[in-house]
């Protein structure tokens, strides 16, 4: 690892500089369980992988860990309070291998808890004095709140036209700007570079990519490696490139069933209906069809991204990155 010797490993740093911003106690009860539920799932763990390609941007670009640690806390605050937001939404049981934060504590409260980390994202984004870094961060919200309100609206108004191209367009929104596209301008940014305008076109292809192995892990991992519900996209009938192929290919009366089970609430669908859906998704082969537009995606993405930091200063930091690139671009767990 390219960090200086004297810094901590990434997830002991950020952890401890969320313990220094984030309260601890208070005399009224009430609010000591808002501290609390605030540090709940920043200390559930996760890979940091953003924050990682935020702290590796920054010292390819001849910046240092500690000028790019404020924003790489920033993007751990944002990732927090929206998956908070994000298992509301999406009615999720879990989170990172424990109850999700409303299944403990009530969705008011747990929005509020959110909408708390969401507000501390401000003041440290504030806070770093990083030139543009605030409108870097308002690019990317906005592009994330789009991508989620048109993953939702499909959902709520049980739309099943939607198409390859369309999915596509709902990853490159929700996911691949605040997965990869803000990551690598706000470490630039952190180092006082200007980013690389070719960020954009790589961010959005490995995003996409990132997103595709997502939703396949979604329906294939190991529970202990995943961190999340094992088939909770077909729990919640979220419109996927499986499932997008799935009712491309099925026959009329497969097609029919599928769309019956998914229109079914959550606690509506038994595990033999999950069971069904798979069964159909690996006879038409949509898992293999998804993981070849991931594969595309990643090989245009990862050329693109190597182009762009093809003037970055510091070489062994650009290969952090591209390692880490093609690591969330190929993942398996």
């Amino acid at each position: 690892m390219y960090y200086s010797k004297s810094v901590q490993s990434l997830p002991e740093a950020v952890l401890a500089f969320l313990d220094d911003l984030l309260p601890k106690n208070h005399s009224t009860p009430e609010i000591a369980l808002l501290y609390n539920m605030m540090r709940d799932y920043p200390w559930r763990g996760g890979k940091m992988i953003r924050s990682k390609i935020l702290i590796a941007s920054a010292i390819a670009h001849g910046g240092t860990f500690k000028a790019a640690l404020p924003l790489a806390v920033g993007l751990e605050l944002f990732q927090n309070w929206v998956l908070i937001h994000d298992d509301i939404e999406d009615d999720s049981d879990e989170r990172r291998g424990s109850p999700a934060l409303h299944r403990l504590h009530g969705m008011p409260l747990a929005l509020n808890a959110g909408d708390a980390l969401h507000i501390y994202m401000w003041q440290v984004v504030h806070g770093a004095k990083v030139p543009q870094a605030f409108e870097t961060f308002l690019e990317m919200i906005h592009r994330t709140a789009e991508g989620q309100h048109i993953d939702l609206t499909w959902v709520q108004q049980q739309r099943w036209d939607i198409d390859v191209e369309h999915y596509l367009e709902l990853v490159r929104l929700k996911t691949a700007f605040y997965t990869v596209v803000a990551p690598l301008q706000l470490g630039a940014l952190a180092a006082g570079v200007t980013p690389n305008a070719g960020f954009l076109e790589a961010g959005l292809s490995l995003g996409i990519a990132f997103q595709i192995r997502d939703d396949v892990l979604n329906l294939t991992a190991d529970f202990a490696d995943y961190g999340k519900e094992i088939a909770g996209d077909l729990l919640e009938g979220k419109r996927t490139l499986m499932l997008i192929r799935l009712l491309q290919q099925a026959k009329p009366d497969e097609r029919t069933e599928v769309i019956r089970i998914l229109e079914q609430p959550r606690e509506g669908k038994s595990h033999s209906d999950i069971e069904k859906i798979l069964t159909l998704m690996k006879h038409y082969n949509c898992l293999e069809f998804a993981q070849n537009i991931a594969d595309q995606h990643t090989e245009r993405g990862l050329k693109q991204l190597e182009q762009s930091l093809e003037r970055a200063s510091n070489r062994q930091a650009v290969e952090e990155i591209m390692n880490t690139a093609r690591t969330l671009a190929t993942r398996h767990a």
